[in-house]
């Protein structure tokens, strides 16, 4: 594949932006707190499976946490939950220990404005505003910040 139609092939991605919500520990929620992660949406802005099998590679999340290290791992699609699959945020391909599960995330669209839930590292529910939903603008800061390795 050329570098060219790579890039055209990630025109199929989307990166989302969540912030911590509102709750008795950040009364007024916390941009300090949250996950950038990339993922392909269909038209009603669920996260499409089918697309994320063709682009598993690129699903990235970083997950940055006030007075923590970032974490970067992948958007995975494990057996399991509700509808027989569930979406999670893995950072470690030897264990499940540090997965965090999003909650019905299937169920959810990702619009500006919506919430969705993550049960966290410390296997907590806390809710999340989406941000932003932007198309994937390839940039080499980007591509540092998700570990992400371009096939040319």
């Amino acid at each position: 594949m050329d570098t060219l139609s790579e890039l055209t092939e990630l025109s199929d991605l989307n990166r989302i932006l969540l912030h911590l919500a509102r709750s008795r520990e950040f009364p007024d929620g916390s941009s300090r707190h949250g996950y950038d992660f990339i993922a392909p949406l269909d038209a009603q802005g669920h996260i499409d499976p089918v697309l994320w099998k063709k682009y598993r590679d690129y699903c990235r999340v970083r997950r940055f946490w006030d007075g923590e290290d970032d974490e970067v791992g992948r958007l995975i699609h494990k057996p399991g939950g509700t509808d027989r699959a569930r979406w999670v945020f893995d950072y470690s391909d030897s264990e499940d220990d540090g997965d965090e599960a999003g909650y019905r995330f299937e169920a959810h669209a990702f619009w500006p404005g919506e919430y969705v839930s993550i049960s966290g590292q410390d296997r907590k529910l806390h809710t999340f505003r989406v941000v932003t939903v932007d198309p994937v603008l390839l940039s080499m800061a980007l591509i540092k910040s998700f570990e992400l390795q371009i096939k040319v």
